[in-house]
């Protein structure tokens, strides 16, 4: 039995939820999320609770479906009524980030500028080095924060580049001089 797919997801009060032709749909004050369901998992929508099953509990496949069709409907309700959000840091010497309309404009140490695009629902918004990504989809605001974190990836000997606010560097001593 799947211990994630057994919970039931709340609905909260002011968010709709429709379940039709293997499509969850849920609607928000933050916007509305839909994705299809696979075929071996069923959904019930009744009495403010969103519950998932599927046709055969023993079949190791359809246990780990079950489990993420539940996280995923968590995921939505949560996405549409508090929404979700990531924080990227930018170091190093003439490093900086600004917004030019919807577009980040990345100065990494490049000959040029980086221009990232975010997608539709992702608001992106800096102030000096962090950059802050926003937004109802948890895998859009994740892809997006992946994306402008590679344009110049972290490195261990100064330091320098795009990391996530929470992450962790770690530092290698550099090479030394031999004395002669």
């Amino acid at each position: 039995m799947s211990r994630i797919g057994k919970k039931q997801v709340p609905i909260p009060q002011g968010v709709e939820a429709v379940c039709a032709d293997g499509v969850l749909t849920i609607k928000g004050p933050k916007g509305t999320l839909s994705r299809p369901i696979h075929s071996f998992v069923t959904c019930k929508i009744a009495d403010g609770v969103i519950t998932m099953s599927v046709k055969k509990e023993d079949n190791k496949q359809q246990r780990s479906l079950w489990g993420t069709f539940s996280s995923h409907a968590a995921n939505m309700v949560q996405g549409v009524t508090e929404g979700f959000k990531k924080q990227l840091e930018i170091n190093g010497v003439g490093y900086k980030v600004a917004m030019q309309g919807k577009t980040l404009k990345v100065d990494a140490g490049y000959s040029h500028s980086v221009m990232y695009e975010p997608k539709e629902g992702v608001v992106i918004s800096t102030e000096k080095n962090i950059v802050t990504i926003e937004g109802a989809n948890k895998e859009d605001i994740g892809q997006a924060a992946a994306e402008i974190r590679k344009i110049r990836k972290p490195e261990p000997y100064k330091g320098k580049g795009i990391k996530y606010i929470n992450e962790i560097i770690r530092r290698k001593a550099g090479k030394s001089a031999k004395a002669a």
